[in-house]
Formats: C-alpha cells, structure tokens, sequence
C-alpha cells in the first residue's frame, strides 16, 4: 500500500497543490480537514497515526522531540521533515519519490528529513 501523506499545520499549501498535479493518486490531506489547529505536537502525531498517515512537516525543532515521545508509547506511521528553505520543486519531487519508491509499511516508526 502506497503512503498517504498528513500536512502539519503550517505546511506549505504550494507543495501539497503541486505534488496533486504532478500525481493525482497521491493521497495527501490538508492539516483543515484532520483538525490540526491549535494541537500540540503530540497530538498531532496522534492523529496523523490514528488516520494512518506520514506527517509531513517544516518544523524541525520540536517535531523530533515529539517523535520520540509517540514512539515510546505506540506506533507511528512516519513523519517527514522538508526544510522550508527547499525550493518548492525540489520538495514536490523529493515526495513523489517517498510515494512512488517506498510502501506505507517502509515509514513505520521513522523520521526523516526531506531530501532524503
């Protein structure tokens, strides 16, 4: 089964649009409708595992932390970390390989940065 992607709170709206029309199987939903505003790290990981999802963020500073928190407790369905600084390009093609190359099962308690 192929990944389907969660967007953190604050990722960036272009990149989600562009990797749609680049692939439109790609499954990749917006932090409005999982009902992210407001959610602490944690509970965003919470959800993003409960709907079965890699999260993909930009914060690099405390999402990691947050990881490890969840992970001690119960599984994760994966979070990727694109830097903001990523041309939008590179990042829509650096996730198009993470959704062509690789199974939902491969992001199963991992964290990783964006390009890989």
């Amino acid at each position: 089964m192929k990944a389907r992607f969660l967007a953190d709170t604050n990722f960036s709206r272009r990149i989600i649009r562009g990797l749609r029309r680049r692939e439109r199987l790609v499954d990749f939903q917006f932090a409005e409708d999982a009902n992210l505003a407001g959610k602490s790290d944690l509970e965003v990981l919470e959800i993003a595992s409960d709907l079965e999802r890699v999260l993909v963020t930009h914060d690099r500073k405390t999402m990691p932390a947050a990881f490890g928190l969840l992970v001690a407790q119960r599984q994760s369905f994966g979070v990727l970390i694109v830097p903001q600084s990523l041309p939008v390009v590179a990042a829509i093609e650096e996730l198009l390989l993470v959704w062509a190359a690789s199974d939902a099962g491969d992001w199963i308690n991992v964290i990783s940065p964006i390009p890989l």
